[in-house]
């Protein structure tokens, strides 16, 4: 696997050359002095340019950054529409393992740029033209505080759609119900355990991408809790999972509500459990005289 002083030095050595590239900037995880250094961080950097069409009609430039395993270009996608405005990516896996995320960005737009992440780190500007950016940080991903409003909405939303959860289940459609569980109840839940945190820590850190550095601030019994609620493919797993995500969800949301000064609707919770209960209870014949 080439080093990363090697892949620095391929892609400086390519921007230096090439008269159309008039500033390089390097962005993400490594940028950021709170994320360990590993194999499989990616090198999130940005070719600002002088002809963006150039470069997009002979995409063959790119074989300069090595062997490839895999290719992506969002932008050039039927199925997932672009969002990067008038900005072009290469997203690069190759065969020693290293991982090149290339934006190219029309030097035009690098005062919009600048204000798009504080995650910025300027690695070459031929003209001197940028403006002077702060270090690096992570502050706008840190998690934010929640409003009361934004905390009632969040434990409706995540007690509101259980229930769908409990309908799928007693009907026998086990998609239907894992979706509703994974896809909209556990972002609930996972906003609330980050809420959590977020009072620990006076809302100062991030817990990353997908919550993925959570393990880092939980106590073991919630981690553990957690960990089970990603049930296998058997209805009984996804009625424990959805009732150890309600306990959960309740003790951490109890314990915001405490530390923020917050109401939480005891009495909404209890209903909407009464009725998971009742649901689970229903015999599966009952399905058939309807």
């Amino acid at each position: 696997m080439r080093s990363e002083q090697e892949m620095m030095d391929l892609v400086l050595g390519y921007a230096a050359r090439d008269e159309r590239v008039r500033a390089v900037t390097l962005e993400g995880s490594r940028t950021n002095p709170n994320v360990p250094k590993d194999i499989f961080q990616d090198y999130d950097i940005s070719f600002h340019v002088t002809d963006m069409d150039s470069f997009i009609q002979d995409p063959n430039w790119i074989g300069v950054f090595g062997e490839r395993i895999i290719l992506q270009t969002p932008e050039d996608m039927a199925m997932f529409p672009p969002d990067l405005g008038g900005w072009f990516s290469y997203l690069m896996l190759f065969t020693d393992g290293n991982r090149i995320d290339m934006t190219l960005i029309p030097i035009e737009e690098k005062e919009k740029y600048c204000k798009e992440d504080k995650l910025i780190q300027i690695l070459m500007d031929k003209d001197q033209i940028f403006p002077k950016i702060p270090a690096p940080s992570d502050e706008d991903f840190w998690v934010q505080r929640p409003s009361a409003a934004f905390f009632e909405d969040c434990c409706n939303e995540f007690w509101w759609v259980s229930t769908y959860v409990a309908k799928g289940l007693w009907r026998a459609e086990i998609l239907y119900a894992q979706d509703h569980l994974h896809n909209i109840m556990r972002p609930m839940l996972m906003k609330m355990l980050e809420w959590q945190v977020g009072t620990q820590t006076d809302f100062s850190l991030s817990v990353g991408k997908n919550g993925k550095y959570l393990n880092k601030h939980l106590s073991a019994d919630s981690w553990n809790e957690l960990m089970s609620t990603y049930p296998r493919g058997t209805y009984e797993e996804v009625w424990e999972a959805l009732f150890t995500m309600g306990a959960l969800f309740r003790r951490t949301a109890l314990d915001v509500a405490k530390q923020l000064g917050f109401d939480y609707d005891m009495g909404q919770d209890q209903r909407v459990s009464a009725f998971l209960r009742h649901v689970r209870q229903l015999p599966a014949d009952a399905r058939e005289i309807y």
